[in-house]
């Protein structure tokens, strides 16, 4: 952890972002099961790309919280945008990953705090309330399921796993699909539940044998890059890309014995 970062209590933040992210995940099950009334559903740039009531307030629950402990952080945040603190340190959140599949009844969300200390990212946390699954990260200490330690894939080819794959309207198939080809043509498999946090927890637990995504934005994957890490994966230098946190880019998480081959595929730098 470098200078800046040691300055900064990282280790009482993620104590305090334990707590806060199960408050936020039990306030969203209370949306996802219906108990707390009907979902207000507005629609961005398209009818995949949604926002709900519950992601606007589960986001103020972690901003508040965090707020209340730590006045002097700064938050960038899906729903709220961007605001700067007193210090260097820069809380982003994505109250719930996976809305579509939120609203659609189905269990492939979740939700994704990371604190950046300046250019660096020192804490990752993401929340699976479906499957009270918790997993943590702390720049330097490894990477955790509900407190059990766990590790990047080992896989040597990606015929011996699943890849998790992400697209989006905002980048056109013919980036994707000749990554299906070649993954299919390798004798490899993936799969797409919806989240990109999710995806990136899962391979971080060596559940995936990776994840790619040609377009992604900051609050999606910036916990997701250091649990992978921390968990004895890879991942490309997501921080930098020029303007990343504004406008996002591309993000490829590997298990350390498959990320030649897969970069090589997705011609993300490695």
């Amino acid at each position: 952890m470098n200078k800046t970062a040691s300055r900064i209590d990282v280790e009482s933040r993620l104590e305090h972002a334990r707590d806060v992210i199960r408050a936020a995940g039990k306030r969203a099950m209370d949306y996802y099961d219906g108990t707390a009334g009907d979902l207000e559903i507005e629609v961005k740039a398209n009818a995949l790309d949604m926002v709900s009531i519950a992601d606007k307030n589960v986001e103020a629950i972690i901003r508040d919280r965090i707020a209340d402990a730590f006045p002097e952080d700064g938050f960038l945040g899906e729903e709220m945008g961007i605001e700067q603190g007193e210090n260097d340190c820069l809380w982003v959140i994505d109250p719930i990953d996976g809305t579509a599949c939120f609203v659609s009844q189905m269990p492939t969300w979740c939700i994704s705090v990371a604190l950046m200390v300046g250019n660096e990212v020192v804490l990752g946390l993401i929340y699976h309330p479906c499957g009270d699954e918790l997993f943590t990260a702390m720049k330097g200490e490894g990477a955790y399921v509900n407190g059990e330690p766990i590790e990047a894939s080992k896989v040597t080819k990606v015929s011996d796993g699943l890849l998790g794959l992400g697209l989006s309207h905002r980048t056109k198939s013919d980036v994707i699909v000749p990554v299906m080809t070649q993954l299919l043509d390798r004798e490899g498999m993936f799969i797409r539940n919806g989240s990109c946090a999710l995806m990136m927890a899962y391979a971080s637990a060596g559940r995936l044998i990776g994840y790619y995504e040609p377009h992604i934005n900051p609050w999606d994957c910036m916990a997701g890059i250091i649990l992978m890490t921390e968990a004895g994966g890879w991942t490309n230098d997501f921080l930098g890309i020029a303007n990343v946190l504004e406008d996002g880019g591309p993000i490829l998480a590997a298990g350390a014995n498959v990320a030649d081959e897969l970069a090589e595929m997705t011609g993300v730098k490695r």
